[in-house]
C-alpha cells in the first residue's frame, strides 16, 4: 500500500492545471538532503563574483548618486534598459517604497537586482542551478571590499506556493492605495505569459505603446481601479513618468513594457526548471528513479514552448534599448535565427521556444529527468508527437525551433542528429 501512493498521487496530479505545475505547487522539503538549501554553498553568479571580489580580481566602483548599482549591473550583465518599476510594498525595505518612491528591478538571464533610492541596501537574487532561487544584500555604504550577504529571510515569500514550493521568483499584480499599500482583493496571483493583459502589472508602473490592450499598470488607488473598470485604457500607453514621480532618481528610463513580459516568462521559466531538478533528486533519493513526476515534463513543455501563452491582438512597442540589449546575447544558426529574437505583433518571441534553454540552470536537471525532456521535445519537434496540448505549435514553428537548436545548442542527445 505504501509503495502505491507516490503513484496514485502522479495520477491525480496529471490531471491538475498548468498554472500550478500538474498540481506541484506545494512546498518541497528543499532544506533536507538532498538539497540542503540553507546549508550548501551557492554557485550561482553572485556567488562567484563575490569570490572575485574578496581576491581583488572585480572591484565594485561608488557612484555619488547611485551608490553600488551601476558597478552592480554590470558585474552581472543586467542593463539598465531592464528597469521596471514597482510601486507596491513588496519588499522586506516596504516602508521605503510608495507610488513617489519606487523600487527599480533590473535583471539579466540569472540575476535580478532591487534598487531603491535611499534604502541602506541593496536586494540582489539569483538562480544557482542546484537550489534555485538564492538572496542577497549589499549595504549601499562606500566600503573598500563590499559584500554580498546571502539572506533566508525572503523564503517567507520566495519560498512557498508563489514559487512553485521551491526557492524562486514570481510577479504579482496587486494594484494598490496612494502610500503603496496592497489592494489585496484586486489582485491577480502569478503573472506569466498564459495571463491575459488586462490582468496584468497591477502595483506596476509601464512605458510603452500597447494599443487598445488595456493593462493595470499605472494605477493608483481605489479611484484608479474604478475608472479602470469604466476604460480599460485609462493610463495606458504612457511613454512618460514624470508626471507621477521624480524619474531623475533612477538610473534607466521608464519601466518598459517588452522587460516585464520577458521577466514574468523567466521568472517561472527558472521555476519549473528548479522545481524539476529538486523533485527529481528527491525522487532519485527516496525511490531510485523519477517515474512518480514523469507527467510534469508535460506542463513545463508547454511552458518552455509558449502553447499556453496569451496572444496579443496588436503590436507592442517598447524601449528600442532594451530590445537591443536583449537581442545582443542571441545565440544564431546559419541562417540568422535565433530564440531571443521578438515577434511583439502577435506573441512574444519569434520563435516559441524559451531561451532559458541554454541557461546554466537546465543544462544542471538531473540526467534522469532531462533526458525524459529532451526525448519528449524531440518528439514534438519532429511531428512524432501528436498529443493535442502541442497542436498550437504549427509544422513550421516545430521546423524552425528544431533547426535553430540543432545549429546552436550543445550537448543534444545524439539521436537529435540523426
Amino acid at each position: 500500500m505504501k509503495s502505491a501512493l507516490p503513484l496514485l498521487l502522479a495520477t491525480l496530479l496529471a490531471a491538475a492545471s498548468a498554472e500550478d505545475f500538474q498540481g506541484a505547487d506545494h512546498p518541497l522539503e528543499y532544506d533536507r538532503e538532498p538539497t540542503n538549501y540553507s546549508s550548501s554553498q551557492p554557485t550561482d553568479p553572485v556567488a562567484a563574483v563575490q569570490q572575485k571580489i574578496s581576491s581583488g580580481q572585480v572591484k565594485l566602483e561608488w557612484d555619488e548618486k547611485f551608490g553600488y548599482l551601476p558597478s552592480v549591473l554590470e558585474a552581472f550583465g543586467a542593463k539598465k534598459s531592464s528597469q521596471t518599476l514597482v510601486m507596491s510594498k513588496t519588499s522586506l525595505q516596504r516602508r521605503l517604497i510608495s507610488p513617489e518612491n519606487p523600487r527599480a528591478l533590473y535583471f539579466s538571464d540569472d540575476v535580478y537586482i532591487g534598487y531603491i533610492p535611499g534604502a541602506p541596501v541593496m536586494e540582489i537574487s539569483s538562480v544557482d542551478p542546484k537550489l534555485g532561487g538564492t538572496f542577497y544584500f549589499l549595504e549601499q555604504e562606500k566600503v573598500r571590499r563590499p559584500k554580498f550577504v546571502r539572506s533566508t529571510d525572503c523564503l517567507s515569500c520566495h519560498g512557498g506556493q508563489r514559487s512553485l514550493g521551491i526557492p524562486g521568483h514570481f510577479v504579482r499584480s496587486v494594484p494598490t492605495d496612494a502610500t503603496g499599500e496592497l489592494i489585496t482583493l484586486e489582485e491577480v496571483r502569478d503573472i506569466t505569459q498564459c495571463t491575459p493583459l488586462k490582468d496584468r502589472w497591477g502595483g506596476y508602473y509601464v512605458t510603452g505603446r500597447h494599443g487598445g490592450q488595456p493593462h493595470r499598470g499605472n494605477l493608483i488607488g481605489e479611484k484608479d481601479i474604478a475608472r479602470f473598470n469604466q476604460e480599460p485604457l485609462f493610463k495606458g500607453n504612457v511613454t512618460d513618468l514624470s508626471p507621477f514621480f521624480d524619474t531623475s532618481k533612477y538610473h534607466g528610463n521608464g519601466s518598459d513594457i517588452v522587460a516585464l513580459m520577458v521577466l514574468e516568462h523567466q521568472v517561472h521559466m527558472h521555476n519549473y526548471v528548479a522545481r524539476l531538478n529538486i523533485e527529481a533528486h528527491q525522487m532519485l533519493a527516496a525511490y531510485g528513479h523519477v517515474r512518480y513526476i514523469r507527467a510534469q515534463v508535460d506542463a513545463f513543455l508547454r511552458y518552455l514552448l509558449f502553447t499556453e501563452e496569451f496572444p496579443l491582438v496588436e503590436e507592442i512597442a517598447g524601449n528600442p534599448d532594451f530590445i537591443r540589449d536583449f537581442t545582443a546575447l542571441a545565440i544564431r544558426d546559419s541562417k540568422g535565427r535565433s530564440l531571443r529574437d521578438f515577434d511583439l505583433k502577435t506573441r512574444m518571441f519569434k520563435f516559441p521556444c524559451s531561451f532559458l534553454i541554454y541557461s546554466p540552470s537546465f543544462d544542471a536537471i538531473a540526467p534522469a529527468i532531462r533526458d525524459i525532456i529532451m526525448q519528449k521535445l524531440h518528439d514534438i519537434l519532429t511531428g512524432k508527437n501528436e498529443d493535442p496540448q502541442f497542436t498550437r505549435l504549427t509544422a513550421e514553428d516545430r521546423k524552425a525551433v528544431l533547426e535553430i537548436l540543432l545549429d546552436t545548442k550543445k550537448n543534444l542527445p545524439d539521436y537529435w542528429r540523426k
